[in-house]
């Protein structure tokens, strides 16, 4: 198959031509993701995900080739890697969230920290509570939720914290911590 006729067959769906591309283009996509410090799993999904953006963009028919599909796919590998280096590199600049536990030394402090977690959203409270009540590991918790990784398990974690903190902030005093 050729450029235009690849091209051509995507446009019309067939998910033939998309796998035939997968297959073609794969070592050259992976290796720019891991000669620029990501994983072979990190170069699948950013691989995988820019396929989705080629995909999107062919089906809907606002897409018009100006280049090989190659430099095009490339060009979306490269940007998606950028961002996800931009969001390491932001989430370790954060306040490193260092396997802080919740404080549950007593009762009252389990049921003010409970309390505050019902309050969250469905998959902040399976978070957290996969997270420090259950010991779960990020791989687990990705897993059992279906996050795209444990990178987004870690993201999330993160954002259910600052919520979590918020809440116990906004509706309790130091005093309800103290012994």
């Amino acid at each position: 198959m050729d450029e235009k006729e690849i091209f051509e067959r995507i446009c019309k769906g067939d998910e033939k031509a998309l796998e035939f591309l997968y297959k073609k283009y794969y070592r050259m996509m992976t290796k720019l993701v891991i000669t620029n410090s990501g994983t072979e799993e990190e170069a699948r999904d950013v691989y995988q995900d820019a396929l989705i953006v080629f995909w999107q963009k062919a089906t809907s028919g606002n897409l018009v080739m100006t280049s090989k599909i190659s430099t095009y796919i490339y060009s979306i590998c490269q940007n998606l890697w950028r961002k996800e280096l931009d969001r390491k590199k932001r989430l370790s600049n954060e306040e490193k969230d260092t396997a802080v536990s919740l404080d549950t030394e007593t009762a009252e402090r389990d049921r003010i920290i409970l309390r505050c977690i019902e309050q969250l959203g469905e998959t902040c409270k399976k978070v957290l509570m996969y997270y420090y009540f259950d010991e779960m590991s990020m791989q687990e918790i990705a897993d059992k939720l279906g996050f795209a990784n444990t990178d987004t398990a870690k993201t999330k974690k993160y954002k259910c914290k600052m919520k979590l903190d918020e809440l116990v902030k906004a509706q309790y005093s130091e005093q309800d911590f103290l012994d």
